[in-house]
């Protein structure tokens, strides 16, 4: 049975899911030069781009319950970036990504909505395996999956500088976070 899109919260954010009214300040986000130099390789996407990210998103929280967030923040309400899943090429796991604008970096915050990402996936939704995927060079990233207890399973030559995937299954997380199991 699919799972309706759930709105989340964190100490410092709303995680609402992805709507085409919020596509301007999502565009932003995903324009950004900081922002796109590791999830696009650099890509400048198109508005059009946006759009399809936005149904696809809520084609997969229909299918699965996982789809993509944006990250507004309760202080101001304006949207820091956005954290979920897509399951790439078909797989069977969804795979974590997020961006954040460059203001909103070394503050803890993409620790914080990562997290409660996941205890959502793993808590409440019940998925069995997490995956995520970075460019090598992205060192921030790595340590950041590395703090959510994710382990390096492969390097591939994809990307401009190859890429760095990561797993940790549903057993692993329980066992470091605090989060309600699924019944």
């Amino acid at each position: 049975m699919p799972h309706p899109a759930a709105v989340l919260t964190t100490e410092r954010t709303l995680l609402a899911p992805f709507t085409l009214a919020d596509a301007d300040e999502l565009l932003h986000v995903f324009r950004d030069p900081h922002v796109r130099r590791w999830l696009l390789d650099d890509v400048l996407v198109p508005e059009a781009w946006m759009h399809d990210e936005i149904r696809a998103s809520d084609r997969r929280f229909a299918r699965s319950g996982t789809g993509l967030w944006s990250v507004r923040l309760t202080a101001d309400g304006t949207i820091a970036g956005f954290v979920g899943f897509r399951e790439p090429n078909g797989a069977a796991e969804p795979s974590l990504l997020y961006g954040l604008l460059p203001a909103h970096w070394g503050k803890g915050l993409a620790l914080e909505i990562t997290t409660r990402v996941c205890n959502h996936v793993f808590g409440e939704l019940g998925h069995a395996r997490i995956g995520a995927a970075t460019d090598l060079p992205n060192t921030a990233s790595s340590t950041l999956l590395r703090r959510l207890g994710m382990r390096h399973v492969a390097t591939t030559g994809d990307g401009v500088a190859g890429t760095a995937l990561f797993a940790i299954d549903r057993d692993e997380w329980l066992a470091a976070h605090p989060c309600t199991p699924a019944t």
